[in-house]
């Protein structure tokens, strides 16, 4: 899409010459990335509380998030992250 941001860089990426983190320390990043955008989405929610995709937003940072894989669960934060700011641009309903 013309309009559309891209990050900086993919979740899943490794740097050139950066040390390789241990599954824990990519479980723990992970876990933080996803309470961030918890934080996030609750803030929108107070404004916007009937918004159509605040429900998936949920759904994809909870249900999906914990049955996906530690190697699929980047992918399912990026999506969340992609929706939230959908969610963001959107004007608020009165």
């Amino acid at each position: 899409m013309p309009g559309r941001k891209r990050p900086s860089k993919p979740a899943t990426a490794a740097v050139a010459g950066a040390p390789v983190k241990n599954f824990r320390q990519r479980y723990d990043d992970l876990e933080r990335s996803r309470t961030a955008l918890l934080q996030r989405l609750d803030r929108h929610m107070k404004i916007t509380r009937a918004h159509p995709s605040a429900k998936r937003a949920l759904k994809l940072l909870n249900d999906t998030f914990r049955g996906a894989s530690v190697a699929q669960r980047a992918a399912v934060l990026q999506a969340a992250d992609w929706l939230i700011t959908l969610i963001e641009m959107t004007p608020p309903m009165v």
